[in-house]
């Protein structure tokens, strides 16, 4: 009878296992989440937003471009109003957050140690024609978070198997496959080698 052999993978392949392991170490709280977006931008969008609403009010207002007409005839000037506010507002919210997710993607590669401003930019060519394409990409790939070393206190970068300050093992590996194990396993989850012999 032959033993079952593990499917051979591709470098690619074998990154983004890697990369998703290790991903499920991090903690992810949605609040900690949304700091990270720019205050600046979130003033920003802020102050577009009623501005867009002053603008929108004073045009139906006055009846700017309409020959002083509403834009709304059938009511009156203060349902008029609230249907322009009604507008802008249904038109802002997914602006608001299309600029927050570009905002999040840029604060998140910086901390993460990728390339934002390439990240930021790939999101923002992407997003005329494909809409949320760039963002699908960013999340599918997008490295682990640093942690700091069990043994010293250093932050450390997730993909580094030893500390580079004290030398300690971040990544215990099986002795016989040379894969990334738990802390733990007593088992290898790939080959089966006892991990308390190696």
């Amino acid at each position: 009878m032959t033993e079952y052999q593990q499917p051979v993978r591709g470098p690619f392949t074998e990154k983004l296992r890697l990369i998703r392991f290790r991903m499920r170490k991090e903690s992810f709280q949605l609040a900690d989440e949304v700091r990270i977006i720019p205050r600046g931008l979130v003033m920003f969008v802020i102050v577009l937003f009623v501005v867009a609403q002053l603008v929108a009010f004073t045009v139906n207002w006055y009846g700017i471009g309409n020959n002083g007409d509403s834009y709304w005839p059938e009511y009156s000037q203060t349902y008029g109003a609230i249907v322009v506010a009604a507008a802008v507002t249904g038109i802002g919210l997914p602006v608001a957050c299309l600029l927050f997710l570009i905002g999040y993607v840029n604060r998140d590669a910086r901390r993460r140690g990728m390339n934002s401003a390439l990240w930021t930019l790939l999101v923002i060519i992407l997003l005329p024609g494909t809409l949320f394409a760039g963002f699908i990409i960013y999340f599918l790939v997008r490295e682990p978070l640093p942690y700091n070393c069990t043994e010293c206190g250093s932050t450390v970068n997730a993909r580094f198997n030893y500390c580079p300050n004290c030398k300690c093992n971040l990544r215990p590996a099986c002795s016989q496959c040379r894969r990334e194990v738990g802390d733990s396993d007593h088992y290898c989850p790939h080959c089966g080698q006892a991990l308390s012999a190696s």
